[in-house]
């Protein structure tokens, strides 16, 4: 019986255990030089820094954007919806005013200026930005206000006609009205608990 030992492998397997050897030594070394484990590696605090998940599309929502987005017209004075297009790198406001909503200021050939509110220690600055139309929505915060005035229109017209007065203005929800109980009408029922002799027998039986 002949074994054949082959010189590369050998010399493979000992590279192999050198390097492992020598990152653990370092491992040791960087442990005790620079403290925890964990802090060896390098920190970034980019512009885009833990933005994966805030910036990614939804999910099935990847590809070409429906061309019902570039026909949006947007006007001054409209609130806006800052939501950032990660498949779009230009125009990118900073990840701050993601889910900011503003007002618009300035309307150009692609972008538009956007006045949003940051609050810096207690003060509260009104920032300017512009963003292109890729990384904006038509906000739906004033939806309800609207369809609200539209409907007290409609009831004071209404109230005018028939030459009487209403009050349109929102009343918060007071407590329950006070009432008689008549027990001709109805039948008390007690909620009292039932005694354990009687309920020990009937488990009995």
């Amino acid at each position: 019986v002949f074994f054949f030992f082959s010189s590369r492998r050998r010399h493979t397997r000992q590279r192999s255990v050198s390097w492992a050897r020598r990152c653990v030594q370092e491992t040791g070394y960087q442990r005790r030089v620079h403290g925890d484990y964990h802090k060896r590696m390098p920190h970034a605090y980019g512009l885009k820094a833990r933005t994966r998940s805030l910036f990614g599309r939804p999910f099935r929502r990847h590809g070409m954007d429906p061309l019902s987005r570039a026909l949006v017209n947007y006007h001054i004075g409209d609130f806006v919806d800052v939501i950032v297009d990660g498949s779009k790198h230009l125009g990118v406001p900073h990840k701050f005013y993601y889910g900011k909503t503003g007002r618009v200021f300035d309307v150009n050939k692609r972008s538009v200026g956007v006045i949003v509110n940051k609050r810096v220690r207690n003060k509260v600055l009104p920032k300017r930005l512009h963003i292109r139309i890729d990384h904006l929505r038509k906000s739906r915060c004033r939806d309800e206000f609207i369809s609200r005035i539209q409907e007290s229109d409609k009831k004071k017209a209404a109230a005018k006609k028939a030459g009487s007065k209403i009050t349109t203005k929102r009343q918060p929800v007071g407590p329950i009205a006070g009432h008689i109980v008549n027990l001709a009408k109805t039948k008390v029922e007690y909620m009292n608990p039932k005694p354990f002799t009687s309920v020990y027998q009937l488990q009995k039986e």
